[in-house]
């Protein structure tokens, strides 16, 4: 077991950069931070960041990968274990396969036990380690080093303009034949032989788009840089809680017209339309790993303001079934409706018929599972992937596509999406 200490900090942005800068070093890192949202119910970490691996569990192709994480997690029970699960993985629990190449090289799976825990509630840190104090030094004697994002690269879209807009027809007839209600589409983009300062990057990306879920992760060579405001699920004791995001709406330059905008979304058919059907799959989803008439959604449609956007967010409750493995009632509700469409199957074959690139770790999950046998993790969107030894760089961004959906909205929400990401490399499109 790892030694624990306790140290009250004044500066706790300082200490948090030196924190993250320090475990950057290590091969594998991450940084679960939620960027000042604390008033959600169902909160557990203010900051918490967890460098080196003792041990770690690396799945390159799937196969058995879910069975596996189970079995990494029974044979260290009652550890801290951050993670990602690709989107790919949808493909090990249904008839389905990702006809694009996986041009990321990003592990299908990832999940490593931490030599050393640092977490941040209030001016509170916690650490944990073989010898806290010796982190504690280390840390706290580190300069903070001024780094530009130093992004090089040709940022280039997978699908152009015309491109998405023969799919996004292409998919609606799939809607008006009855194949499907609702899709997600998604496009790439992506360089190259591309240079990034992968930390300097993350601390930017929280500055222009603080969210509930953001996080830095680093396997090795692939940094993950992660504006998420989404939670794909959470498990708090017995109780399972997953809240998808569906309705998007522009911030306004002035209070009326930020008002506006919110009164707009809350009225917009589609987006509503939108959001009551996957609140729907989820609630399908969710039965197949809670207790019989447990099935709740406490919250519809609630508004809730980020510093890019406003989303339209429902939250879907559930007790789970007794006896139930975590992993899965994580398999139960993967991938994220919201990022395939409805039903979940029909949709998720139509999405590699028509997309441009495989998904990867986008539309996956980032998360950790917490020592007393709670866990969490998000829906991976508005997320930067950077491959250090592949100098490849890539985010995907998308939209949903209903039988009223016009091709020219849908395409500038993804732009929409996409602004901090954009703002962060100086890309204009």
């Amino acid at each position: 077991m790892l030694a624990i200490a306790h140290y009250r900090i004044d500066d706790i942005q300082l200490f948090t950069k030196q924190a993250l800068q320090w475990a950057s070093l290590f091969n594998s890192a991450c940084c679960f931070h939620s960027q000042g949202h604390t008033k959600d119910p169902y909160h557990a970490i203010d900051i918490l960041i967890a460098a080196g691996a003792e041990t770690e569990l690396k799945i390159d192709h799937e196969g058995q990968s879910f069975a596996r994480i189970q079995h990494f997690l029974t044979n260290y029970p009652q550890r801290f274990i951050p993670g990602f699960l690709t989107y790919d993985l949808k493909n090990e629990l249904e008839n389905l396969q990702s006809r694009q190449p996986d041009e990321q090289d990003m592990p299908a799976a990832y999940f490593f036990i931490p030599q050393h825990i640092i977490q941040v509630n209030g001016s509170q840190i916690t650490i944990q380690s073989n010898n806290p104090s010796k982190v504690y030094q280390e840390i706290t004697s580190s300069n903070v080093s001024i780094a530009s994002v130093d992004f090089k690269g040709i940022l280039k879209a997978k699908m152009d303009k015309e491109q998405y807009f023969q799919t996004f027809h292409q998919l609606q007839k799939h809607i008006h034949r009855g194949d499907i209600y609702e899709i997600n589409l998604c496009q790439e983009f992506f360089a190259e032989q591309a240079h990034l300062n992968p930390l300097a990057a993350y601390e930017h990306l929280s500055t222009i788009s603080p969210t509930p879920f953001s996080c830095y992760f680093k396997a090795h060579e692939n940094h993950i840089l992660s504006a998420s405001p989404e939670r794909f699920l959470a498990k708090r004791q017995h109780q399972l809680i997953s809240q998808p995001i569906k309705g998007t709406a522009p911030r306004g330059n002035t209070p009326q017209e930020d008002d506006l905008y919110r009164r707009l979304l809350q009225q917009n058919e589609k987006e509503i339309s939108e959001n009551v059907m996957i609140v729907d799959l989820v609630r399908n989803d969710l039965t197949r790993c809670a207790q019989p008439g447990s099935v709740h959604v406490t919250e519809l449609m609630g508004l809730y303001s980020f510093q890019q956007v406003h989303q339209l967010i429902s939250t879907i409750v559930a007790q789970e079934k007794k006896d139930i493995a975590p992993i899965d009632t994580i398999k139960a509700l993967f991938p994220a409706g919201s990022m395939t469409g409805a039903p979940k199957i029909s949709a998720m074959k139509l999405i590699d018929r028509y997309e441009f690139s495989r998904r990867g770790l986008y539309a996956g999950s980032i998360g950790y599972f917490a020592e007393n046998g709670d866990y969490d993790f998000n829906v991976v969107i508005r997320t930067l992937l950077y491959n250090a030894q592949k100098k490849r760089l890539s985010f995907h961004v998308g939209g949903a596509i209903t039988a009223t959906a016009t091709a020219e909205k849908e395409y500038t929400e993804c732009f929409l999406k996409a602004k901090a990401i954009m703002e962060l490399l100086s890309y204009k499109y």
